[in-house]
This record gives C-alpha cells, structure tokens and sequence, in this order.
C-alpha cells in the first residue's frame, strides 16, 4: 500500500521541502542563490547556485558536510523560526554582500561563512550561539547576535567584538521583538550601512511585558518556560534605535510611536517606519546618521488601521521614494508624490527595486496575486496566466515563482534579460491526489469560495455530510487559486464529505472597505460570512449538500471561529473541530488584537462581544478541542478556560492536548495523526458518505 497523504503529508513538512526559496540575485543578473532541500522528504536545507548563463545548478552548502545538520538551536533561534514558521532545518537563512560573492548563515550555533564561487566554507570562533549573522555590503565584516549582544567580527583577522552589550537579561540588541516577528513580519532587527562603516540597530527591552510561564504537564521535572507575553491592553516591549559606528561611536535615532515598523538604509536615505499604539497613524522618518536627528518624510493616517505593506520604504535610482498607501479604497502602489496604480488594483507587497523599476504583487481578482512593473512610465503584467505569483528582480533579471490549480507544487522560473526561461527544478513529493476544486462566489456578498467534492462522489448520487474549513479572520486567504490551498481540503473530502472553503470580510484582496468591516468585532461578521457562504453554496449544489450534517474545523483563528459556529449558531453547525483557538482576545498579543477590538480597559464590551466564555452555556454539539502545550503564541489558557467555562456550564466537549507541541505542530506523528483524530471525529459526529470500496482514512 503507498504511503498515505496525512503522513506525507507530515513527511514533507505540507509539501513544501524540497521547493526552491530565499533568492537572491547578483547585482549583473548573472547568479541566483537560492535555498532548497535535496528531496521532498530531506528536512536538511541546503544553499544552491545557478549560473544563469550557463544553466548550470551547483550545490555551495550541504550543512551534513559541515557535520552539523542535527539542530542545537539556541532558544532566541527557535523563538525566531517559530515567528517566521520554518518547518525545516539546516540553512534555514543566509545574508550575502551587496556583490553577491559572499554569503554567511548560522547553524546549529555556529557562525559560517562560504565563498559562493567556490565553495569554501570556513566556521568563525564566536564567543557563544549565533542568531541572525549578516555580511557588510563590502563584504570585509560580518555582525551577528548572541547573547543579547550585537557583535562584529572582521573577515580578514578574525577581530570580534561587541558593538552593544544588554544591560540587564530583558535587553537584547539587534533582534526583533516579539510583536515585530509575529504581526509585523519583521524578522530583523539591525542594518547594515551602505558604507559598511556603522549599523543600525533596535534595543529592545521586555521588561515592562508581563511574565507568563508555559508549563509541560506531561513532564513535572521539567521547570515552565518563563515568557514575556505582550496580551491585549498590556505593555509592550520599549524599543529604541542606535546607529552604531564600527569606531565605536553611538548615536540615538529618537521616535515616540509605541512600534517601529521596519527600516531601511539604501545609497539615498536611512529610513525609519512607525506605528502609533492604536495604529491609526504611520510616520516614515529620514535618519541624519551622523546627529540621529530625524525628518517627517510622509505621515499616513486612518480611522480603522493603516495597514503594514512589505517591501517598503525604497527608491528609484533618481531617489523617489517607493511606498504603498490606502487611497480611494485601495492598497495602492505610491512612488514619489502620485499613485501609479488604479484603487481596483490592491497592491499586496513591493518584491523588488531595480533601478527604475518597481516588481510588485497585487490583485484584482482576490483569489488571484499577480505580478507587475511599474517602470516609471507605465504599468505592465509580468505574469499573464491564472494562479499566485511572487517573484525578485535585480540587473534586469527575475525569479518568478508560480502556483495554480492546474499544476503541482511551485513552478520556479529565472527570466534573463534576453527573455530567456531558465526553470529551478523543485524537488517536492507529489501528493497524490486528484482535485476536485471549484473557485467562485457564493452568498449575497459574493465571497470568494472554494467547493470541494469527492473526486468519486457523481453529481445527485445523495447528498453529502458538509465541512466547513475556513481560517477566516482579517488578513489572511484561504480561498487562493493554487493547488497547496486545498490539499488537506480535498483529502477531507475523499473521506466522504463536500468541503466548502470561504473568505469572508476582513480578508485582503477586496479592499480596505471589506478589511475593516471586522473593526471593532471579530466575531459577528466572520460568522455570517460562513452562514451566507454555507446557504450560497447550498443553493448552487441543492441536491449535493445535506444540510442536516453540517460540520466546521478550524486552527488558530479558523479554531475560534469554528467553536464560535457551534456556540451560537448550533441549529446549522452540528460539529466544530477547534484547533488552537483564541477563546478570549484579552488573552492574545497587544498589536493584531488592539488593530480590531482597540483597548480592553477602554472598550471591554467589545471584548466581551467577541469573547466565547458567555456562550459556554450553549453548547449543545459534538465540539473537539486541540492545544499545543507548548504553544507560546496562543496559549494552551485559551482551550484550558473554555473547558473550565464549558465543564462550568455542564457541557460535555473533548479536549486533546499536545504535549511539547507549539502552534506549527512541525512533529511528524503529530501532524499525521491529528488528521486522522479529526476526521475520525467528525464521522462519529455526523456519519459520512462513503467512498466507494473505502477502508481506513488513507
């Protein structure tokens, strides 16, 4: 018998080893670095070369030569693959010299730096555990974190030193805080300078954040894990910026905003970006480097939110600023002092600048992300086919990376400036199973909606127990046109049961009117989104669906909304598996919770309205609770207090903790067996069609 898709699944960390990432390109164009697993089954990442006149792919860095593809990751490292959700191991990240000659990257540890022409790899003598090393532009320094310190070491005679040492253990120089890694999607917290001569960097300071402890109940000798976690309404971590000098000099960059968004520091300007706490206002700062005195360059303002673009700041090589602003109900791409894009273009992340072009990703249809150029005249499409697209550009070369419901896994093309297509194979599994996806709209509000039926279910054969499979909440998609959305999809619905998966309001790709109708309650409208998808879909498969067997499954969000379903809405959702719910908001972090439901101590009803605790009560359906102990994100507290709630209340439920599990759930057996669990619970709760000659879930 082949081997069953929930544990390649597993297997393959969700089919994403052994698919080329992290490119970077050579100034001329001509070499693309890259990261990639040899197979779809080696965890063990590797950096890879291609010559992109020759076609010729070589392997720079196999982490099993260097002895040290078995992780003994220091637990800032693990802190920081875990905001960024990296799955796999080995070179997991690298930082190059501005000519691309040189990279250097941290495992296990240690500190390496590779000559990317030939291969030679040489291990730096480090006073501790590195986190984040990343060359100067000139290649002669390489800096990194360890304990706490940000430190430069020179290449050419070994000289380590720590630029910034912390003042006490809540103090870390050249690392993003917790808030910046898991909301902002800032990974980084120090830059280099164009002249390699002085650094950038954020102090952060947790001590104000509330301490909480994360326990391991499965093993009572182990002490609990102290975290400083930021919750609604409660202090942040203090940030501050310095430029330090490689003379030792040290200038504070001052700001009085509550978050630092990002910054950069390119050849015209050392930039900073700001977030005021209610994140209602946005300032970009230039930086005088030399006296740290800073200069309003632009302010973006908005009743709701103002929204965190990636890829921004930048500049054209004539110096006009790169940016992304909210304008006419639109993401739009701004460059100087004018929009260059029309508002029914959202503009979803600026990828690349190359001189005086700009690569950026947007859509116009929301289950479509598309990539685009503006080249100081005019727009232009670079990609033209259906599916989900992102890209790089640099000496007028691209990487195009491509994803759709026609094709398997990620296609990954190099364009050369003659037009050229040279592809990077990937090596990820198959994962064996046929899709029967339908893309489309469903309800009065047209949300974009994904059905999935049983690739051996005949049309009007009887109709089929239903599972609804959302994530649901603002700013992220599930209904996308890419196969590796639907996999787990389809794989439940081979199991007997017609799938509809549904992105309702407060997801991107429809404008900011439709992201912030969720401003002020995350429940109400996420809920009757699922209803009116649930009732749309009905009305187009009227003799598919039975609605008299409808269930909801979810994980983090999509966990809240699903015990949400069952909790108020028990006369059309008739089971919820909630995965790693938020059950409380004033339990989750300061900056995704305040963006919605502001502060706690100002607004508590609007915490109360989206809290689950006061409908405990209700329940009055099969629901399965699943919380990873070790969760250091959503905290096991969330699914621990519902049960209390709901045990309170007299309500029978099922709670299946995971011990030493945290919210990615990267455990092989885990991760295979959690699918099983689930559909095994949903059966029992609803019974399902079944598959022709069917056996055990496979």
């Amino acid at each position: 018998m082949s081997e069953s898709f929930p544990r390649l699944s597993a297997r393959t960390r969700r089919f994403t080893l052994g698919v080329p990432r992290g490119f970077t390109i050579s100034p001329d164009g001509g070499r693309v670095v890259f990261l990639r697993t040899k197979s779809g089954t080696d965890p063990v990442t590797c950096l890879w070369e291609l010559d992109t006149e020759t076609h010729v792919e070589r392997l720079v860095v196999d982490p099993r030569t260097l002895h040290a593809d078995e992780e003994d990751l220091p637990p800032e490292e693990r802190a920081r693959r875990e905001r960024s959700r990296e799955a796999a191991g080995g070179v997991v990240a690298y930082a190059t010299d501005a000519a691309v000659r040189q990279a250097c990257f941290a495992l296990s540890g240690g500190l390496y730096v590779v000559e990317l022409a030939s291969g030679q790899t040489r291990a730096l003598s480090t006073p501790g555990r590195v986190i984040d090393p990343r060359l100067s532009p000139d290649g002669r320094h390489v800096a990194y974190v360890c304990d706490g310190a940000l430190r430069v070491q020179a290449l050419d005679g070994g000289h380590d030193r720590a630029l910034a040492q912390p003042e006490s253990e809540t103090v870390t120089y050249g690392l993003a805080e917790f808030i910046a890694a898991e909301e902002m999607d800032r990974m980084r917290g120090y830059w280099w300078a164009p002249s390699s001569d002085a650094l950038l960097v954020e102090r952060a300071d947790d001590a104000p954040v509330h301490l909480w402890h994360i326990a391991d109940p499965a093993n009572p000798d182990r002490p609990p894990v102290a975290q400083r976690y930021p919750a609604a309404g409660t202090p942040n971590a203090l940030t501050e910026l310095f430029v330090l000098g490689l003379d030792g000099s040290r200038v504070p960059v001052p700001y009085d905003e509550e978050y630092l968004v990002t910054a950069t520091w390119d050849s015209h300007a050392l930039s900073v970006v700001t977030l005021t706490r209610d994140q209602r206002t946005m300032r970009l700062f230039s930086v005088d480097p030399a006296t740290g005195a800073t200069s309003l360059v632009r302010e973006d303002t908005d009743p709701a939110w103002v929204d965190i673009v990636g890829g921004v700041p930048a500049h054209l090589d004539d110096g006009s600023l790169v940016w992304v602003a909210g304008s006419e109900g639109g993401h739009r791409l701004i460059v100087g002092d004018r929009a260059v894009t029309p508002p029914t273009l959202q503009v979803r992340a600026v990828l690349d600048v190359d001189h005086d072009s700009v690569l950026f990703s947007a859509s116009g249809d929301p289950t479509e992300i598309h990539l685009w150029t503006w080249d100081g005249h005019s727009l232009l499409p670079v990609s033209t086919r259906s599916g989900v697209f992102s890209g790089r550009m640099s000496g007028g070369v691209g990487v195009l990376t491509e994803q759709s419901l026609d094709d398997e896994g990620v296609s990954t093309t190099v364009v050369r400036r003659d037009g050229m297509a040279v592809p990077i194979p990937s090596f990820a599994e198959r994962p064996g199973l046929d899709l029967r996806v339908s893309l489309g709209r469903s309800g009065r509000r047209e949300l974009a909606t994904a059905v999935v039926l049983p690739t051996w279910y005949e049309p009007g054969s009887g109709k089929l127990p239903v599972l609804m499979d959302p994530y649901g909440g603002p700013h992220a998609q599930r209904v996308l046109n890419r196969r590796g959305a639907f996999l787990e999809s389809q794989w439940f619905a081979e199991q007997g049961f017609a799938v509809i998966v549904a992105d309702g309001r407060g997801t991107p790709g429809r404008g900011t009117e439709w992201e912030r109708a969720v401003l002020g309650d995350l429940a109400t409208p996420a809920l009757e989104d699922q209803i009116d998808a649930l009732h749309g879909v009905a009305e187009q498969y009227p003799d598919d669906l039975d609605l008299t067997r409808v269930a909801i499954r979810g994980w983090s969000f999509g966990g809240y909304l699903a015990a949400l379903a069952v909790l108020r809405r028990p006369d059309l959702f008739h089971a919820a598996v909630a995965g790693a719910p938020v059950t409380d908001w004033r339990l989750y972090d300061t900056c995704y919770t305040e963006r919605y439901l502001g502060n706690p101590e100002a607004q508590p009803e609007v915490y109360e309205k989206s809290s689950l605790f006061a409908d405990a009560a209700k329940l009055e359906r099969p629901l399965l609770l699943i919380h990873g102990l070790a969760d250091d994100n959503v905290v096991a507290a969330h699914t621990l207090r519902l049960s209390s709630a709901l045990l309170a209340a007299g309500r029978q439920h099922s709670v299946l903790p995971l011990s030493g599990v945290t919210h990615m759930t990267p455990q092989e057996v885990v991760a295979e067996n959690l699918l099983l669990l689930q559909v095994d619970f949903l059966k029992k709760s609803l019974g399902g069609a079944t598959p022709p000659g069917s056996g055990p879930a496979v």
